[in-house]
């Protein structure tokens, strides 16, 4: 599958610096409107840090968590199993069979649309050709087109050892080397909160410590307070308006923590950083084929996904926030559709975001804060969970479902959704928005019951004044 050679030029129409989702399917879509494809690739299998050391291992481990703590939650119900007894080498194997599965797949996609996937590490000489090391040596691709996928990679905190194996990244957390006793996450956003759940369930002590007031920034508040508590109920130490201040020692790793109380001194097995990710547009010599990249390492593209190079493209984290595969694929479709000649342009209204923690937290388009702090209107709708049949029968009732309109045309501006499954149940909302849906078209939608996707329905229908299912007193419009 993959292919590399000292000395070989190569000619093609699209060459993709990347194999990860934004980058394998831009190379498919490519192949599929006609185009002669060459995928460059460094990893010996395609997938990106998504597939191998991110979304899907992550969800693996998740899913195993989510089970343990279901049987914990049993006891409720009147069954109870004994402690769980956990085999990390069995895990490991579960996670790397489902990787495995997802990448054959990738492979024999690869194979019916005769994308030739060149493996190595790509940089441009100039605007037109690429060069890629490989194993087996150098070789040079000329190309008409190119699409820069070249991903990002976890940012490193100053002033901790980078050769320590126990200072993790999300890579590191992901390979489950073993169950520290205590571990520190440093970074409470979306991969810090997903890994201590993980942790936190297969038996470690977790502390987190996020710098901002609040867990998961840009999130409201409302959505975020059910996961903390659940963290808690747990074991989980959560400090918020604490800054890692470094460390004292290293035999053992002892942290010096800066709240607004003073300073917290703590010993631990393992230090997890989750600070963010940073794009590696400046890593790929984008400079000699004379496409701008800035001091963060991010490249600009407009609406059909061009470089100030019109013949380059670029997509996913390498093109700014939001880091996330959804973006990239969507964007690597556009890239493709515009070199291969359609009129074709990424205008997506809202990008949901989800944290697959427990619970898990989803949100999409307008948020409370972001309204608030930029002066725009809005009317809320919202259904607690405690009143839903389906989430009294999972023994779920911390969620909340809450909805977001525009007070005069009634149109849907933004959801936030907390609870068991609110990934899979932001995707109405987001749909809604893009179709211009109002109150009234949620409201008279029928679903099914007694479901989790009720609450939608119900939370505009509190926005309408219509709910039966609570008692709202009458606002006055």
């Amino acid at each position: 599958m993959l292919e590399s050679g000292e000395g070989v030029e190569t000619q093609t129409e699209v060459v993709i610096l990347g194999g990860g989702p934004g980058g394998y399917t831009a190379a498919f879509r490519a192949a599929d409107l006609g185009k002669q494809v060459i995928l460059v690739e460094r990893q010996s299998s395609l997938g990106g840090v998504c597939l191998q050391v991110g979304c899907i291992p992550s969800k693996w481990l998740l899913h195993v968590a989510k089970i343990i703590e279901e049987v914990k939650n049993l006891s409720d119900h009147g069954v109870v199993f004994g402690s769980p007894m956990i085999d990390i080498e069995s895990l490991r194997v579960g996670k790397s069979k489902v990787v495995q599965k997802l990448t054959q797949g990738l492979s024999a996609l690869v194979k019916q649309r005769k994308v030739r996937v060149v493996q190595g590490t790509g940089t441009f000489i100039n605007p037109h050709r690429l060069q890629v090391q490989g194993v087996a040596g150098r070789q040079q691709i000329l190309f008409q087109s190119a699409i820069i996928a070249v991903g990002s990679v976890p940012m490193q905190l100053l002033g901790l050892p980078i050769d320590d194996p126990r200072i993790l990244d999300s890579t590191g957390a992901l390979a489950l080397n073993d169950i520290p006793k205590n571990l520190l996450v440093i970074g409470g956003g979306i991969i810090g909160l997903e890994m201590a759940t993980v942790y936190s369930a297969l038996g470690s002590q977790v502390t987190i410590v996020e710098w901002t007031p609040s867990l998961l920034l840009g999130c409201d508040l409302d959505l975020v307070r059910p996961l903390q508590r659940h963290l808690s109920a747990k074991g989980v130490q959560i400090h918020v308006d604490t800054q890692f201040f470094g460390l004292l020692s290293t035999e053992p790793l002892e942290a010096q923590l800066k709240t607004l109380k003073g300073m917290i001194q703590k010993k631990f097995d393992r230090i997890l950083v989750a600070v963010g990710r940073k794009p590696n547009g400046a890593s790929i010599g984008a400079e000699t084929a004379g496409v701008l990249v800035d001091n963060h390492g991010f490249i600009a593209v407009n609406a059909q996904q061009q470089t100030n190079v019109e013949h380059i493209y670029a997509i996913g984290d390498v093109t700014g926030q939001p880091m996330l595969a959804h973006k990239a694929t969507h964007e690597g479709k556009v890239a493709a559709e515009v070199i291969a000649g359609h009129k074709s342009g990424f205008e997506a209204k809202v990008i949901p975001n989800v944290a697959y923690t427990d619970p898990e937290i989803a949100w999409v388009g307008l948020t409370e804060i972001e309204a608030k702090a930029k002066g725009i209107s809005y009317e809320k709708g919202a259904f607690p969970w405690a009143a839903s049949g389906r989430a009294l029968t999972l023994g779920r009732e911390e969620g909340l479902t809450k909805l977001l309109f525009d007070p005069n045309t009634k149109q849907l501006l933004g959801a936030g959704i907390v609870g068991p499954g609110a990934g899979e149940l932001i995707a109405e909302a987001a749909l809604a928005i893009e179709m211009n849906a109002n109150a009234q078209d949620l409201a008279l939608t029928i679903h099914p019951h007694p479901t989790l996707s009720e609450t939608i329905a119900f939370s505009a229908e509190a926005f309408e004044g219509t709910l039966t299912d609570l008692y709202l007193p009458k606002k006055r419009r």
